[in-house]
C-alpha cells in the first residue's frame, strides 16, 4: 500500500512537471525564461513545479478578471470622466508621444505643474502640506510603510485631516510591508481610515501570485493635487539609516489634469484589494502656474504588454543627443540594454547612474555580467558615492523626463505594478538636467578595465546571479 502511494506520488508530481512545461511554453514572455523552466520543470519536478506556482505566473490573472465584465461599472465611470479630459488634451503630437499615449491607455494633457522634490525632507513636507489642505479626500499609497517615527508622523496628519471629515483610504503591499505592526493597522483603522492590503494572493481562486508586487507610491488630494515617485515610508529614506548613509531620491508633484491619471491608477487597485468603488471627483482643474505636458503610465504584470519595458525602450530611442538614466537597480532585459547600446553607437550621450553601495546583492552582482558589452558600445557607467541611490529618472535632449517608480530590473517590468509621469516638457527637462548634473559630480565613472580585472570566480558569481534576474 506504501509502495502504491509512493508511486502514486511520483507520477502526479511528473505529470504536474509536465502540464506547467506546457503552461511556461505557453505563457512565458521571453523564450529565455520558457527554456529555462521547461528544462528544470521536465528534470527537477520536486523543486521546480512548487516554484513555477509561486514564482513563474507571468499574468496577474486575478487583476485582469477585475478588469473584465465582472466590474464593467468600472469602464462606464471612466468612460464619463476620460471626456473630461478631452479639452485639456494635446492635438499636435509626435509619433513618440503617440506611442506612449498608447502604452498608458491615457492621452497626454496640458495644463499641468510638475514640480520635483529632492530628497526626503523637502518630499515629506511637501505630503504632509497636502494632507493638511486637502478638502474632500486622500487616496494615500506606499509599497514599503514602516512603524517608525516617520511612519508614526505620517499617521498624525492622517488623523487630523480624518478629524477634518477628510475621507482616507490607506493601501500598501503587503508584502513590501509585512513587517509592518499590527499596532500600527489598528491605530489607522481606529482612527476612521479605510485601511487595506493590496493582496496579490488574494482567495481561492489566485493563491499562487506570491511574485507579483504592488510598487506604487501615489498621494492624490481631492483629484486636484498627486504625487509618485521613489519615496516610501520609514526612517531610512530620510538617510537615518548608518548602513545605507544618505538616502538620495526623488518624488514628483502634479497639479492640474494629469492628476487624474494617478488617481484612476489608486482606484482600480482599490478595487481589487476591497471590492469597494469608491466615490472621486473626476473634473480636471487646469493650472495656471505653467503649461507642462504630462503622460501618467501605470504599468504592471496585468498588461496585455510588457508597458514599462516598452516606455522605457520608446524613451530611448527617441533620444538624438542625450539620454541619462538613474536607477538603484540596475539588470535591464535584453530589449533595454540593445536599445541602450544601439542609442550609444548613434552617437547619443548616454549616461547611467547606479549605487556604489549594493542594497540587493544578487542585483548588484548580476550587472558585472553584461556591463561589459554596454561599455565596449559606448554606454558611460557612474556609480554614485555619498549614500544609496534610488531614484528612477530618466532624462531625454532637452525635451522630456520621466520620474517614477520603476527600476531597470525585470521585476518592474514584468512583476510588479508600477507608475511613471512622462513629461515632453522643456522646462521640466531643464530641472531635471540641474538636478542630475550636480549628482554626477558626486559619482565615479567605472571602466572597462576595471570590471575585466576582476577574478575569475567573480565572474563566475556574477553570471549565476544574472540567470536569477526573471525573479529578481
Amino acid at each position: 500500500m506504501t509502495s502504491w502511494l509512493l508511486g502514486t506520488g511520483i507520477l502526479l508530481i511528473y505529470v504536474l512537471g509536465i502540464v506547467s512545461a506546457v503552461m511556461a511554453l505557453m505563457s512565458s514572455r521571453t523564450s529565455q525564461g520558457a527554456v529555462a523552466w521547461i528544462i528544470s520543470l521536465l528534470t527537477f519536478p520536486y523543486v521546480a513545479v512548487p516554484a513555477y506556482w509561486l514564482f513563474g505566473r507571468p499574468r496577474f490573472y486575478g487583476y485582469v478578471t477585475a478588469r473584465g465584465v465582472r466590474d464593467n461599472i468600472l469602464r462606464r465611470m471612466l468612460v464619463r470622466y476620460r471626456a473630461n479630459i478631452d479639452p485639456y488634451g494635446v492635438t499636435a503630437k509626435s509619433a513618440d508621444i503617440r506611442a506612449v499615449e498608447q502604452l498608458a491607455m491615457m492621452p497626454m494633457t496640458q495644463g499641468n505643474q510638475a514640480t520635483l522634490l529632492i530628497d526626503g525632507e523637502e518630499t515629506f513636507e511637501s505630503l504632509f502640506a497636502g494632507i493638511e489642505h486637502a478638502q474632500r479626500y486622500i487616496l494615500l499609497q506606499f509599497f514599503i510603510v514602516r512603524d517608525d517615527r516617520l511612519g508614526r508622523r505620517l499617521m498624525a496628519y492622517l488623523q487630523q485631516a480624518v478629524r477634518r471629515g477628510i475621507n482616507i483610504y490607506f493601501l500598501y503591499d503587503e508584502m513590501g510591508s509585512r513587517k509592518l505592526s499590527d499596532r500600527y493597522l489598528n491605530d489607522l483603522a481606529q482612527s476612521g481610515i479605510e485601511v487595506s492590503a493590496f493582496r496579490s494572493s488574494r482567495g481561492l481562486k489566485h493563491p499562487f501570485q506570491l511574485n507579483f508586487r504592488n510598487h506604487r507610491k501615489v498621494m492624490v488630494v481631492d483629484g486636484h493635487e498627486g504625487w509618485l515617485g521613489g519615496f516610501n515610508v520609514g526612517v531610512e529614506y530620510l538617510g537615518e539609516d548608518p548602513n545605507r548613509g544618505p538616502w538620495r531620491d526623488t518624488h514628483l508633484k502634479l497639479e492640474g489634469p494629469s492628476v487624474l491619471g494617478l488617481q484612476e491608477a489608486f482606484w482600480e487597485d482599490w478595487h481589487w484589494a476591497t471590492g469597494e468603488v469608491i466615490t472621486l471627483d473626476w473634473q480636471p482643474v487646469k493650472t495656471f502656474a505653467s503649461n507642462h505636458h504630462v503622460v501618467v503610465v501605470p504599468s504592471g504584470p496585468a498588461d496585455r504588454q510588457d508597458t514599462a519595458s516598452l516606455l522605457i525602450q520608446q524613451v530611448i530611442q527617441s533620444a538624438e543627443e542625450r539620454l541619462w538614466v538613474t536607477s538603484p537597480y540596475f539588470v535591464p532585459d535584453q530589449g533595454v540594454q540593445d536599445a541602450l547600446r544601439l542609442a550609444a553607437m548613434r552617437g547619443v550621450d548616454v549616461r547611467v547612474m547606479i549605487p556604489e553601495r549594493p542594497d540587493h546583492l544578487l542585483v548588484f552582482l548580476s550587472a558585472f555580467s553584461f556591463l561589459p558589452d554596454m561599455l565596449r558600445a559606448g554606454v558611460k557607467i557612474y556609480r554614485y558615492l555619498p549614500g544609496f541611490l534610488h531614484q528612477k529618472v530618466m532624462l531625454v535632449d532637452n525635451k522630456a523626463a520621466t520620474v517614477g517608480t520603476v527600476n531597470m530590473d525585470n521585476r518592474s517590468f514584468r512583476l510588479n505594478f508600477e507608475i511613471t509621469a512622462f513629461m515632453p516638457s522643456p522646462s521640466v527637462a531643464a530641472q531635471v538636467s540641474l538636478m542630475l548634473e550636480n549628482d554626477f559630480a558626486r559619482c565615479r565613472r567605472i571602466s572597462l578595465d576595471e570590471i575585466a580585472q576582476r577574478p575569475w570566480w567573480k565572474k563566475v558569481v556574477s553570471r549565476a546571479a544574472y540567470l536569477t534576474a526573471p525573479i529578481q
